[in-house]
């Protein structure tokens, strides 16, 4: 076990512009009317945009996602360095240094990719005339767009987390790995286990990657249910992949580590992961509400770009959300005994061996975490309270088995997801090395991906 002597620190001192005091008041003016400019200027032309529908075309939808991402990117740093103006204690937290770096490598990085999606729009605006209605389509258009914004997302987070190693000064101790304690089982019994559990791995990649494969190849297929469930088996597949390889390494070593910037990566992308299955269920849910409560307008409301713009959202909180957490986590210092009771790093389980307090960590799970959880919960209980409300109204034995057959898979994976999560993390057992969690971790990790392929077909 690897460890080096480390000290967190609380804040950072900022020198500020090299501006003489006399001068302060006037700089401090321009700025902020720079500032104001710029925020109104691009509010203005977001609002412009969109109550004129004549400019509701490619071209300008991309202008108004610049716009937006123009005044994201000032408002990083402007507002902190005026109020820095009229302070003579220019200091920002950790967490706020990390975040203000994060945020801006994330819109720099968007208006990189968007000058280049908005290049592209005018070679083929110039050079495809015939076609640019067809090319450029809505729902290409918002594709586009959300591909910057996850690009940038992944770009970004990668040049946090390797910052957040940096930043420390010596005179603490920390750890380089965590050593995971991995399944209970007996060495007599590794191989049949390892084989199991690689068969189960396999048929969740392969039926799942088989479904989108039908679904992209079937034309008969391409409605917003089936985009719905290739989005959900690609995202199963990923989340799987988070853990089992590993998972499956670990039961041919004696020596199960993981290092520090591993385990921080593998707790980012479960919470993603699994996050985005949430909000994937709920968008599910809705879509099956508008196939049965109101099916004339079911193409109306559900058209290609609102599916796809769905998806994105979803992966944008998401992405927030599993942030919000991987940067709480990065403040925990570790020390003494650094083993994990858990075949991966589970976000509780590495909690429970650090030696600071991660009582504000806990308290974010709680509060923010409970309304990720609950909001698209709620969401499909409506969804399906308003459904089983309509069928209720003139019952029948064919309407009855018409809507099970629709809305059936759909509500048995709702079930084992949510069932298992909350095993997990509402009706455990105190001790963190309790097989019953472990359990229940395999069935929401591995068993609910693998079996949503089946569920489905």
């Amino acid at each position: 076990m690897k460890r080096k002597n480390e000290t967190i620190v609380s804040e950072f001192l900022l020198l500020g512009l090299p501006v003489p005091p006399e001068h302060q008041g006037l700089f401090f003016i321009l700025f902020l009317v720079m500032y104001l400019t710029t925020v109104m200027g691009n509010l203005l032309i977001i609002l412009l945009l969109r109550i004129d529908t004549r400019l509701h075309t490619p071209m300008y939808f991309f202008l108004s996602v610049l716009a937006f991402t123009d005044v994201s990117l000032s408002s990083v740093t402007v507002p902190k360095m005026l109020i820095d103006m009229k302070n003579k204690h220019k200091s920002i937290p950790y967490s706020g240094c990390i975040s203000q770096v994060f945020f801006l490598i994330l819109f720099g990085c968007i208006e990189n990719f968007l000058l280049s999606v908005m290049a592209y729009d005018r070679y083929v605006a110039i050079c495809q005339p015939l076609h640019y209605t067809t090319i450029m389509r809505q729902d290409r258009c918002i594709s586009l767009v959300a591909a910057s914004w996850m690009l940038s997302c992944f770009h970004s987070l990668l040049h946090t987390l390797l910052l957040a190693q940096v930043m420390k000064i010596e005179n603490e101790t920390t750890v380089s790995e965590f050593l995971l304690l991995g399944l209970p089982i007996s060495p007599e019994h590794r191989v049949l286990v390892f084989t199991f559990f690689l068969v189960m791995y396999l048929i969740t990649v392969i039926g799942n990657l088989l479904i989108i494969l039908l679904i992209s190849i079937d034309s008969r297929l391409h409605t917003p249910m089936y985009f719905f469930l290739s989005v959900l088996a690609f995202n199963d597949v990923s989340l799987s992949s988070v853990t089992m390889p590993k998972m499956l390494v670990d039961m041919q070593s004696n020596h199960k580590s993981i290092p520090y910037s591993g385990c921080i990566s593998q707790v980012y992308f479960l919470i993603f992961f699994a996050c985005i299955d949430n909000f994937l269920l709920a968008v599910m849910a809705y879509d099956r509400y508008v196939a049965i409560c109101q099916p004339l307008h079911y193409n109306t409301i559900m058209k290609q770009e609102r599916c796809v713009s769905l998806v994105a959202w979803s992966w944008f909180f998401s992405f927030l959300h599993a942030l919000l957490h991987t940067l709480l986590l990065v403040q925990v210092s570790f020390c003494g005994d650094v083993t994990i009771h858990h075949f991966f790093c589970e976000l509780t389980a590495v909690w429970e061996i650090s030696c600071s307090d991660t009582y504000f960590n806990k308290l974010a799970v709680f509060i923010e975490g409970g309304i990720m959880i609950g909001i698209p919960f709620i969401f499909i209980l409506g969804s399906y309270i308003h459904i089983w409300a309509i069928v209720l109204r003139n019952p029948s034995a064919k309407r009855f088995f018409k809507v099970l057959s629709t809305c059936g898979s759909h509500l048995l994976v709702v079930s084992l997801f949510y069932g298992t999560i909350a095993e997990v993390y509402l009706f455990s057992s105190p001790s963190i090395s309790s097989i019953k969690d472990i359990v229940a971790s395999v069935m929401y990790m591995i068993v609910t991906s693998m079996l949503n392929p089946f569920i489905y077909t």
